[in-house]
């Protein structure tokens, strides 16, 4: 049987990228491993996908933000390339190195609020600033994640040198990119940019206002587009 592995974004867990992608698992015949990030960020990630690669058929990787990008370059390694049958990004936050990014930007913010002023006045801080549905997720997930380490999972976030377009480019595998046309943090041409560089690559816009409130669109948009991508002749 098939396996999906994925990775939520940064500050987000399991439980969420579960609730992306578990009502899609079964029309793609996958049984589906999310991974709860830990401060060890991407080496306990890539080590996992390893774990679980090394006993399943065949595999699909995926993930959002950060996670989406340390699946593509899971995936981009050619030793892997035998069992995988394709990635599931959901809104990639850059390319290379963070440089300027939002994303990254606003990952150090996080981790620099909770060190200084503490888990709590830091989930205040940002509810106030956040629409609901985003508020009570990012509350959750904090509070869950705090204790196993999320200002280091932030840091190592924020610092990760993402796939370049040339190293997206070299992709032997289908990649089904979703993006949001409205999220400042996860610019829309990023994700774009991937699909367009990738030899099988397809892309799937899906709006933040519709899918924050019911993240299983966020799921429907990544599988819609590997699934393009996946009936698309390479173009090497």
């Amino acid at each position: 049987m098939r396996t999906v592995i994925v990775m939520p974004g940064t500050g987000s867990d399991a439980d969420f990228v579960r609730r992306v992608f578990a009502p899609h698992a079964a029309s793609i015949e996958a049984e589906l491993h999310c991974l709860e990030p830990e401060a060890d960020l991407v080496d306990s990630y890539l080590t996992r996908i390893d774990a679980i690669a090394a006993r399943s058929d065949r595999v699909i990787v995926g993930g959002v933000s950060i996670g989406a990008a340390i699946a593509v370059a899971w995936a981009s390694d050619p030793a892997h390339v035998d069992r995988c049958d394709g990635v599931l990004a959901a809104l990639p936050p850059w390319s290379g190195a963070p440089g300027d990014s939002l994303a990254s930007l606003s990952a150090r913010i996080t981790a620099d609020a909770i060190e200084n002023n503490g888990l709590e006045h830091s989930v205040a801080a940002m509810v106030d600033g956040s629409p609901d549905w985003l508020g009570a997720e990012l509350a959750r997930s904090w509070r869950s994640l705090h204790p196993r380490g999320l200002v280091a999972q932030l840091r190592a976030a924020s610092v990760f040198t993402c796939p370049t377009l040339d190293d997206i480019a070299g992709l032997r595998v289908p990649l089904g990119v979703a993006v949001a046309p409205d999220d400042p943090l996860h610019p829309a041409d990023v994700g774009r940019a991937w699909a367009s560089a990738a030899p099988r690559g397809a892309v799937v816009e899906t709006p933040l206002t519709e899918f924050g409130p019911d993240e299983a669109l966020l799921g429907a948009a990544c599988v819609r587009a590997w699934r393009t991508a996946s009936a698309t002749r390479a173009n090497l």
